[in-house]
């Protein structure tokens, strides 16, 4: 018996628990200096789809009793390649990174090339790459195949919101 996905599933809940508080401590700060937040209720499906996408991907690797070869190794790299990024876009965004659209009154747009070249890189470059390598490094196919595709569609609508914003505060955004 191998302990990859007990150790796999530990630590990327744990990665994702301290993200969180920063994005707590980051918001918090935020709405004290007058802050507006957007787009609660997306907000709030995203975090539900989070929560049960990592869940359902637990469940079935667990149930799968997913073996470290190939595949796990590919999903963990992916895995590892969204952390990498999330931690460089926390870093790039700062204070005004959190996992809520918040929007605070001295809010500046961030020019930095990687979001020049990659709009909305915490989805495309964290987020989606995240949860892919994780339903892979657990062999959750299901959850890839049924959870990914339903995790769009709060995904799609917090990039249309978050679109909408950024249009109003930013001249040429």
């Amino acid at each position: 018996m191998t302990l990859f996905p007990d150790l796999f599933i530990a630590a990327a809940v744990a990665f994702r628990v301290a993200t969180l508080a920063v994005s707590i401590r980051h918001e918090r700060a935020l709405k004290r200096a007058g802050a507006e937040e957007h787009g609660a209720g997306t907000s709030a499906l995203l975090a539900a789809a989070h929560v049960a996408f990592y869940l359902a991907a637990i469940a079935e690797g667990l149930w799968r009793a997913a073996p470290f070869d190939a595949v796990s190794l590919a999903g963990l790299l992916l895995y590892g390649f969204g952390a990498v990024l999330l931690l460089v876009v926390i870093r790039l965004l700062g204070r005004f990174w959190t996992v809520k659209l918040i929007v605070a009154p001295d809010h500046r747009l961030v020019e930095h090339p990687l979001f020049r070249r990659v709009r909305h890189p915490n989805y495309f470059l964290n987020i989606l790459p995240e949860l892919a390598g994780f339903a892979l490094a657990l062999h959750a196919w299901a959850t890839l195949a049924v959870g990914l595709p339903l995790y769009l569609v709060p995904l799609v609508l917090r990039i249309r919101q978050e679109e909408r914003v950024m249009q109003a505060r930013f001249e040429g955004y």
